[in-house]
């Protein structure tokens, strides 16, 4: 089964008004592949997700970076997933690592968030990933299998879902994993969905890598069967993010 190609930017707790913009500008004058090759997110703070979904290409689609676990309310400072439907945001990144270990998000909040969204009619970006002290006891499969069955346990329609394998000690280290390392996981987490949720769910589900992906290393990983495509931070912010949007022709050549 063919899965089309995504990339995610993340663009975390960065930017002003004009900063944004002028990223903008850029994505929009890039010379990329076609909707039908790669599918493109990009993710703001929140106070910038009207402006840029107003003036993003249409080919392009707006992420937030989080949203509450459910309906708002008394919940000073968060987001809710009502508020992104109202604005028209179709996509939500949830779990990432930085909430995980800064904010102690749990798997079962995680899930908790993922089934909400869901419900709502969000797609969904759930994170998965090990730290560097889990990955070295050789936990790395226990501990990205607990996240995934946690998100898997609140998904009934995994079309709305991409599974997104972040290893923490690759995150804004500079360190990445290597494309074998990557493949490993991708491949193995590809295995569980095939075990614990079907066949066509692991056959089509999309399971994208990130963790310091920039446009040195970008081919490479995107070469791997089981990489299929890729969540950028920091590089997402810079023009190198066109070149790993066009990896994904990689996956189209013979």
């Amino acid at each position: 089964m063919v899965r089309k190609f995504f990339v995610g930017g993340n663009w975390k707790c960065n930017g002003t008004a004009e900063e944004v913009k002028k990223i903008v500008t850029v994505l929009n004058e890039a010379e990329v592949p076609s909707e039908d090759d790669v599918e493109v997110v990009v993710s703001p703070p929140f106070v910038f997700l009207p402006v840029v979904k107003g003036l993003l290409r249409p080919d392009f689609q707006v992420a937030a970076q989080n949203c509450w676990v459910r309906r708002g309310g008394a919940f000073t400072g968060e987001i809710s997933a009502e508020m992104l439907v109202n604005l028209g945001i179709p996509c939500v990144i949830l779990g990432h690592s930085e909430r995980r270990s800064l904010l102690n998000e749990s798997n079962e909040f995680v899930g908790d968030k993922v089934a909400y969204a869901l419900s709502l009619g969000l797609k969904v970006i759930a994170c998965v990933g090990e730290t560097l002290q889990q990955r070295e006891s050789g936990s790395t499969m226990a501990v990205v299998a607990a996240q995934t069955k946690a998100i898997a346990a609140n998904v009934s329609y995994w079309d709305n879902v991409v599974l997104a394998y972040e290893p923490v000690w690759a995150i804004g280290t500079g360190k990445v994993a290597t494309p074998a390392q990557a493949q490993e996981v991708h491949l193995e987490l590809r295995k569980w969905l095939h075990d614990n949720v079907g066949a066509e769910v692991a056959a089509s589900t999309r399971i994208i890598y990130g963790g310091s992906v920039n446009g040195a290393n970008c081919k490479e990983l995107a070469g791997q069967p089981d990489v299929d495509g890729f969540l950028v931070g920091g590089a997402s912010l810079k023009p190198e993010f066109i070149d790993i949007i066009k990896s994904a022709t990689v996956k189209s050549q013979p």
